[in-house]
């Protein structure tokens, strides 16, 4: 007798949107040069926020503290330090990231699916504030370390993880 192998619950017309992380491939290979940000955060956590991303999603894109929503195929030129946990380090404002999701048409998203800590559901939350999105946040409130736990049962499973999510429309 086989195992019942389930299929992964694919949501139509879903945006991910999945946050840079601190771990970057400069950390490791210093010199190397101008690289694809889908190559370039090199975290545990990003790797499974990417998996959940093209498991889950129909499209995705990462939101960085420095440049915004970016693509996987952006170029970052090099590595940098900021984030959106500390002001000091300048990350960009809510308000240019609501100007980045109405000229990169993510409005036209129905569904955007957040991934991350605190601050980047708010800078998510505020960059869809005018628009007509559902925003949900499957793992909203959990500690990283659960958080990597149950974006990994969530792939494991075949299941997005909504029966713990928090949602916003605007």
């Amino acid at each position: 007798m086989t195992p019942e192998v389930s299929t992964p619950e694919v949501l139509p017309h879903v945006l991910v949107v999945v946050p840079c992380g601190h771990s970057k491939i400069w950390n490791r290979e210093p010199n190397r040069g101008p690289t694809r940000a889908a190559d370039a955060y090199t975290g545990t956590l990003f790797a499974l926020n990417r998996a959940y991303a093209a498991r889950f999603g129909d499209d995705w894109m990462i939101l960085s503290a420095k440049y915004g929503f970016i693509s996987p195929d952006f170029e970052i030129p090099e590595t940098y330090e900021v984030t959106f946990n500390r002001k000091r380090t300048n990350p960009i404002s809510h308000e240019c990231l609501r100007q980045q999701a109405e000229e990169m048409q993510l409005n036209r998203y129905p569904v955007v699916i957040g991934l991350g800590g605190v601050a980047y559901r708010e800078a998510v939350s505020a960059a869809f504030l005018p628009h007509q999105v559902r925003l949900i946040f499957p793992f909203a409130g959990l500690p990283i370390g659960r958080m990597l736990q149950a974006t990994k049962r969530a792939l494991e499973q075949g299941h997005p993880g909504f029966e713990r999510f928090e949602e916003a429309t605007s």
